[in-house]
């Protein structure tokens, strides 16, 4: 039987503010100003300077951190690109095998949040290969690094000081805990915050150990899903044949309606099997209307509370029905990806049209998607927010 014990959070978070705007302490300048600050706050937040000097002794700046952060080109890659990139044959045997050797951690996760095998093994999958590739960078060189940039650091000075706190309780060592660039750790990559709210001792070591420990992984994994809002025993993702015809506009994330609604405009499982028809879904059009298709049930926003990447999300959504027995899903024909010096040329436009796109970066996320299906309405288009050669074309025209 496994033994659950959660991080005594709710008292640390009573004592040390670690989150919240006025508890960042300023960004920039040399790395050793921003590092006596920060002692200083941990000072003030009641850390005694022995610990402190523990702490940050062997402290350093890293600048491969920071290219790194400047260069993350795989968040350009559309859906069937990065699917297909990750959801490889060598990750299914391996998921085979992984759940045969953990079944029973599985099946405990499952009992105790109704998560089901598939979508913890999806994450696993894709965070870490199954634990196998967590990262080699210096977990407190990372975040000190990002939190000394000012690019983010109202996103990374709170896991600075979780980190801290962990150190305190013997649950991070600053020389010898690594992780991936971005100071995630373990076989679910988390950052020490939320290692702080959410970790779980399953094994009953007395310690949170996302490194070693599947049973700490899964259970950790289970209790974020769990309080982000899974659902259980009610589906995530299913992939659906769409008609020729619909009011495509229909077709986001945020627009939810029953089954029964959806079924009577002529969508229909691939499978032929309907879940509940009361049950709400969105229907996702990940390369608008002729490509892949899904209905995304409220468990599916689950996904974007682990990772906000819309293509990371409905990979990982869609990986863990591959991994529950599904088959691949239809490609489709969808026209292509346009180009990203195009989808820059896009966005530059639609700013200039007066649409808020966001930073221009060749990225299609929400809100070029969402410039993209007015336009397409403007122009008298199928509205699917998938951006294509024509609708660029028509745009420098007009």
């Amino acid at each position: 039987m496994l033994t659950l014990r959660v991080f005594a959070i709710f008292l640390l978070i009573s004592l040390v503010p670690i989150a919240g705007k006025s508890s960042i302490v300023p960004c920039g300048g040399t790395f050793e100003e921003f590092i006596e600050v920060v002692k200083q706050e941990a000072l003030d937040r009641g850390t005694d300077q022995e610990t402190i000097d523990g702490f940050l002794a062997s402290v350093e700046h890293d600048p491969d951190v920071i290219r790194r952060d400047r260069s993350q080109g795989i968040f350009k890659k559309s859906f069937i690109e990065f699917s297909k990139l990750v959801m490889t044959n060598h990750r299914i045997v391996k998921g085979s095998e992984f759940e045969e050797k953990h079944g029973a951690v599985l099946d405990a996760v499952k009992e105790r949040y109704g998560v089901p095998r598939g979508v913890l093994l999806s994450f696993l999958a894709l965070e870490t290969d199954y634990g196998v590739v967590q990262g080699d960078h210096n977990t407190l060189n990372s975040i000190a690094t990002l939190s000394h940039d000012c690019r983010r650091p109202e996103l990374f000075q709170p896991h600075f000081f979780a980190a801290l706190e962990l150190y305190k309780l013997d649950n991070f060592d600053p020389v010898n805990t690594v992780g991936a660039w971005a100071g995630e750790i373990g076989m679910i990559q988390m950052l020490p915050e939320d290692i702080l709210k959410y970790g779980i001792d399953a094994d009953g070591d007395g310690k949170v150990n996302l490194k070693e420990s599947v049973a700490d992984a899964l259970m950790t994994a289970g209790n974020v899903l769990n309080v982000t809002g899974w659902r259980p025993n009610q589906p995530w993702l299913v992939e659906v044949i769409v008609p020729e015809q619909l009011d495509w506009q229909l077709a986001q994330p945020t627009h939810f309606q029953s089954l029964d609604e959806w079924k009577e405009m002529g969508i229909v499982p691939r499978d032929g099997i309907w879940p509940d028809l009361t049950y709400e879904a969105a229907l996702l059009l990940p390369h608008g209307r002729l490509g892949p298709a899904f209905f995304a049930f409220p468990n599916y926003s689950v996904y974007l509370e682990w990772n906000k990447s819309f293509v990371y999300s409905t990979t990982s959504a869609f990986f863990a029905t591959l991994l529950s027995g599904k088959p691949i899903y239809l490609d489709g024909t969808p026209p292509p990806p346009l180009p990203d010096e195009d989808v820059i040329k896009l966005q530059t436009i639609l700013a200039n049209r007066g649409h808020d796109v966001g930073k221009v970066d060749g990225i299609v996320g929400a809100r070029t998607r969402a410039a993209v299906r007015q336009e397409q309405l403007n122009f008298g288009l199928p509205a699917d927010a998938w951006p294509t050669k024509e609708l660029l074309e028509l745009l420098e025209k007009s």
